[in-house]
């Protein structure tokens, strides 16, 4: 099962308890393709900056579910077909690092170890001199 995330704008027509409904019923959608709902957000009513559908504004819903990647087709087709939906998009979201050390069970993850730099060696003013002579002094 892959992690997605369906952000709909629904028809500001609506009512509070038929948008309630609504979001139900998008929610036994998923359910009837076997999915399961990770976490669904707030119903907060928007204004577009441009016009969907002949409407200036609407509500926006957002839901995370699971789901089998095969079968995400036939939700669209229940999404299109559902006549309140102004627009929606579905979008796969990576794996967080809870999925993945569920699946795998990882090592906890520990904090780098500390490299230790060697102190630099005091060198004389004299011995700096007496090599640059004596490079130079080559060159010549």
């Amino acid at each position: 099962m892959k992690l997605y995330e369906l952000t709909y704008l629904i028809s500001p027509d609506l009512s509070d308890e038929e948008i309630n409904h609504f979001t139900e019923k998008i929610i036994s959608l998923i359910k009837e393709e076997e999915g399961t709902i990770e976490k669904t957000s707030e119903i907060i009513k928007k204004k577009f900056a441009h016009p969907i559908k002949n409407q200036s504004q609407g509500y926006l819903a957002i839901l995370s579910f699971q789901l089998v990647p095969e079968k995400l087709a036939n939700l669209e087709k229940k999404l299109k077909s559902e006549n309140q939906i102004l627009r929606y998009l579905i979008l796969i979201k990576p794996p967080t690092k809870e999925v993945l050390r569920r699946g795998k069970r990882l090592p906890p993850i520990r904090a780098p170890e500390k490299i230790v730099k060697p102190k630099p060696k005091k060198v004389e003013l004299k011995e700096v001199e007496k090599k640059l002579e004596e490079i130079l002094g080559e060159e010549l």
